[in-house]
């Protein structure tokens, strides 16, 4: 931490699509697989095949607003689609996300026509509801997590940890400063020294604790202004990342986190390191 300053949490963020438009929150429960309505929802193409921002920019476009027992979508040029939440005994298709299996349920017709024609391409909508369960174990070889540890549709982990300090030191060195909504976390953290997550082993946000399991390696979607659906033409964050964030593993920036203690999670919530 800074002296005389005490970290706090500073920003909430969910993803209901992944890769889809971030939420901006105040506050959020906090779940197993992580937050509330985080990375529910999955494009998957023709093959069953997981489809992220990597490979469609224009997912970033796609804003998805969660109801009671639906979900709205909209994005630029479309209507707005309105899709109850498939029931649990309705029709499930197997996927992968990074080779981790997953048996999401499938949504009505109309979502997948809405999908395909927003991204140019046969695309189909799934949610994971409470049936459908991942373990984080199943990335990674076991290496990480432990027996009953679960992951929504992101990547690897349940959440991403980022604080504002290395935010802060990245733009220090970009002709175009980014903002941290780049890289996608779900928590940042304001009042440390940059970087400072890659010493933390376990803490405390409010009244949820969380195990700082492995650094976050970075790829070519960190490049998508997810505002504009478009890569940046310089290679932008990554390329100045490189220069300075390389490690045996990758490029890194940011944290993963598997919850320990679940609870809510409130804007201003204190921020205490314990290992």
């Amino acid at each position: 931490m800074l002296a005389g300053m005490a970290a706090t949490l500073s920003a909430i963020h969910t993803f209901p699509l992944k890769s889809g438009a971030p939420r901006a929150h105040t506050e959020r429960r906090l779940e197993p697989q992580g937050l509330a309505d985080d990375r529910r929802w999955m494009v998957i193409d023709a093959n069953a095949k997981f489809v992220t921002g990597r490979q469609q920019s224009r997912l970033t476009l796609v804003h998805a607003e969660p109801a009671e027992d639906s979900m709205r979508f909209d994005a630029p040029g479309m209507p707005t689609l309105q899709v109850p939440l498939p029931a649990a005994d309705g029709a499930r298709i197997g996927t992968d996300v990074w080779g981790s299996a997953v048996q999401p349920l499938l949504a009505a017709d109309a979502a997948h026509d809405w999908i395909s024609r927003f991204l140019g391409a046969p695309s189909r909508l799934v949610y994971m509801d409470a049936k459908c369960t991942r373990a984080v174990q199943s990335m990674y070889d076991g290496r990480y997590g432990v027996d009953g540890d679960v992951v929504s549709f992101a990547d690897a982990f349940p959440l991403l940890l980022i604080s504002q300090a290395a935010l802060d030191l990245l733009n220090s060195k970009l002709a175009a400063p980014v903002p941290m909504l780049r890289f996608r976390p779900n928590l940042v953290v304001a009042g440390t020294a940059p970087h400072a997550e890659d010493g933390w082993r376990r803490v405390r946000v409010g009244e949820c604790e969380f195990d700082v399991v492995k650094p976050c390696t970075r790829c070519v979607f960190t490049t998508v202004d997810f505002e504009r659906g478009e890569r940046d033409p310089a290679g932008e964050p990554l390329r100045t990342l490189t220069t300075y964030r390389r490690s045996p593993d990758g490029v890194t920036f940011g944290q993963n986190l598997i919850p320990r203690r679940l609870g809510t999670l409130h804007i201003g919530d204190a921020v205490e390191v314990l290992v």
